[in-house]
């Protein structure tokens, strides 16, 4: 598997970074662990947790999957400087005061409980998971700086931020001599294209941030196990796929997907990955599958490249510019 730069970090990762959100909550411990080997084996070193993950489900108290992960990192022997390890912080964690957002008592109490869960003695990035809008920007960067400093951490980013608090936190951090946000960590995919593209896509460009788009597969709707008139599948996201992609343009980028599927002999998922890892300003997509052949059909999207007119034509089949407002 190719590496590419993580933005102007200097830090090369896998061009398919592999995520975490499933263990613990649809996907069991042995079948994490089966998926872990299987995308080392196939050469990604760029893994993606959070510490909530996966404290919606029930009997889940949080920290699970960075659990997990640790466990797997530790049980396999893998040399820690193999891997690019990205965890994030913001989410409540507890009932406990204080026990959520971007305080720097709480960042610095969650980096600690994260370094534990993962087993390692540091971080190649840590994240603030979305904005925190009861904590100053200042106070949030000074904590990662810190951590920075230390060697806890080596690498701050950035999720579900819009344009103005992403250029807000990178003023800031120029204004104090702080470290900056590194990468962003956008909701991004092809039929979920203006949140990113409107604004979001030129402050990356301009300030070489690296882009680590997740949901790349639209919740699992560019994979084609959604048909329309056919029985909806199994699946904790089903309820969600099924009213935001459920439309003409939604059926007409399948058929889309499907056409360039067949012409490349590979799944719908490589072609919309492929689509991501067609533009210079992403770094690596975070994929997340639940069982070992999704993650043969992602794979396969380091070894697709589309061409400009394929690019194009999957532009045009899923233009945001041409939707209603709203």
């Amino acid at each position: 598997m190719n590496l590419r730069p993580l933005g102007r970090t200097g830090l090369k990762v896998s061009s398919l970074c592999m995520g975490t959100m499933q263990f613990g909550w649809t996907t069991p411990e042995p079948a994490a662990y089966l998926i872990l080997d299987a995308a080392l084996e196939a050469g990604i070193n760029f893994f993606d947790t959070a510490d909530i993950y996966s404290r919606w489900a029930e009997g889940n108290p949080g920290g699970v999957a960075e659990e997990i992960l640790g466990r797997w990192i530790k049980n396999r022997a893998i040399p820690r400087d193999r891997l690019v390890l990205a965890t994030k912080v913001r989410g409540k964690m507890s009932d406990a005061p204080g026990d959520e957002g971007l305080s720097r008592a709480h960042i610095l109490a969650s980096v600690e409980n994260s370094l534990r869960r993962l087993q390692t003695d540091y971080l190649d990035l840590y994240q603030a998971h979305w904005p925190d809008e009861e904590t100053p920007i200042e106070e949030t960067l000074r904590a990662f700086d810190d951590l920075v400093q230390t060697g806890k951490v080596r690498l701050i980013g950035a999720s579900n931020y819009p344009a103005w608090r992403l250029m807000q936190s990178l003023w800031a951090a120029q204004q104090n001599n702080l470290t900056a946000f590194s990468t962003l960590q956008p909701h991004y995919n092809l039929l979920h294209r203006a949140e990113f593209e409107r604004e979001l896509a030129e402050v990356c460009r301009v300030y070489g941030v690296g882009v680590m788009p997740y949901s790349p597969l639209a919740g699992g709707f560019l994979t084609g196990k959604y048909r329309p008139n056919l029985p909806l599948p199994e699946s904790v996201r089903t309820g969600s796929v099924q009213h935001r992609y459920f439309n003409e343009r939604g059926w007409k980028t399948l058929e889309v997907l499907q056409t360039l599927a067949a012409q490349k002999e590979c799944s719908l998922s490589a072609i919309a990955l492929a689509w991501l890892l067609a533009s210079p300003l992403i770094s690596s997509p975070v994929i997340g599958p639940t069982r070992l052949e999704q993650l043969t059909e992602n794979l396969q999207a380091a070894q697709i490249e589309l061409t400009a007119e394929e690019v194009t034509w999957l532009n045009q089949t899923t233009d945001w510019k041409a939707l209603p407002e709203g």
